[in-house]
């Protein structure tokens, strides 16, 4: 369990690509429960509150809440647009520009749990906002650092893809197979401590396989 930081109110953590922020699959591990075994094991109460989500192919930083009052107040700087969330993605598209700010409407399928790009005036339609910047590049792949101003299911996967430049490993939205992980890693967040109202900033180096041959790679 890789703890970056903890105290009474908030846990922030590193999740690994393949684990899920929290199922309710029987037997199948999440970050949820093995939080919370790891609160029971130091013979704290298991009090995690879940406050963002990360899809379970995407490794990266995390915080959680260790109390109702905590995730309430995470939640709402969520909501108010104050907590920052940074993205590292791989795309293969050389021709794909330096930086930018993609705008779309998305609407969650159901059925098949995928995102797709619907037009403004649908009624089902959410607002997805990021801006983008190219930090690198190598062989076909460009390595995109992403501000995440909405969060939306499968955001950031489906504004890449709808402009032909899927994350790479990213299949189920057109991404070439690798045979490693999505590559797609949550690297930053930023937030007003729940208590004491501390700015706080937290960040990780990519681990999955495909960042390696990146400037970033630890």
């Amino acid at each position: 369990m890789n703890i970056i930081y903890e105290d009474d109110s908030i846990l922030v953590c590193y999740k690994p690509a393949g684990v899920a922020t929290q199922t309710k699959n029987i037997g199948q591990q999440d970050m949820v429960s093995l939080l919370n075994n790891y609160l029971a094991e130091k013979g704290e109460k298991p009090t995690i509150r879940v406050v963002h989500r990360l899809d379970q192919p995407v490794e990266g930083i995390m915080v959680f809440a260790k109390s109702q009052e905590a995730a309430n107040k995470l939640t709402k700087q969520i909501t108010d647009h104050v907590f920052t969330k940074k993205y590292y993605a791989i795309i293969s598209r050389e021709s794909f520009p330096d930086e930018g700010e993609l705008v779309d409407y998305l609407v969650k399928d159901n059925r098949t749990n995928l995102s797709k790009i619907v037009r403004d005036n649908d009624p089902r339609a959410k607002k997805a906002v990021l801006k983008y910047k190219v930090v690198d590049q190598w062989d076909d792949r460009k390595l995109l650092d992403i501000d995440l101003f909405t969060g939306r299911h499968h955001q950031i996967r489906i504004q890449l893809a709808c402009r032909t430049a899927p994350i790479i490993g990213d299949v189920k939205y057109g991404g070439a197979s690798t045979g490693h992980s999505l590559a797609l890693c949550s690297h930053h967040i930023g937030f007003k401590h729940p208590v004491t109202g501390e700015e706080m900033g937290f960040d990780v180096t990519p681990q999955g396989e495909d960042f390696k041959d990146s400037r970033i790679a630890g």
